[in-house]
């Protein structure tokens, strides 16, 4: 069964070639136990990676993240999902094309409220 339709395009075959998703939620000091809820709750229901719990920048991401992975087949069971039960925090949901920074700036997906992503760092010299 099919969870998602992308278009016949290159991004698409792309995609389906590497079939993987990253979901990255933003959390604080005072968000981190919601953070790590969400989380555990993420890895006891869906087919996912728990990537790095991060309590610091890394990357583009600006603030404390936690990385989940997953494939196609999922997204269309978890991203719904994670935008019911985010319980406010952000969340971007972006295909990993093997180009880091158009999956960061132009794939990306938000769920609430956007973050200001350190993109420079993902540009054609990094």
């Amino acid at each position: 069964m099919p969870a998602i339709i992308l278009a016949n395009t290159r991004y698409s075959r792309i995609v389906a070639q590497r079939g993987d998703f990253h979901a990255h939620l933003y959390f604080d000091a005072t968000t981190a136990e919601a953070a790590r809820a969400l989380r555990a709750r993420i890895g006891n229901q869906f087919e996912v990676e728990l990537g790095n719990w991060n309590e610091r920048p890394v990357g583009p991401h600006p603030t404390w993240s936690a990385e989940i992975i997953f494939a196609t087949a999922e997204f269309g069971s978890l991203v719904p999902w994670l935008a019911l039960h985010r319980n406010g925090l952000s969340v971007l949901v972006h295909p990993n094309t093997g180009d880091d920074l158009a999956d960061h700036r132009d794939h990306a997906m938000w769920l609430g409220v956007p973050v200001a992503l350190r993109l420079d760092v993902l540009g054609p010299d990094n």
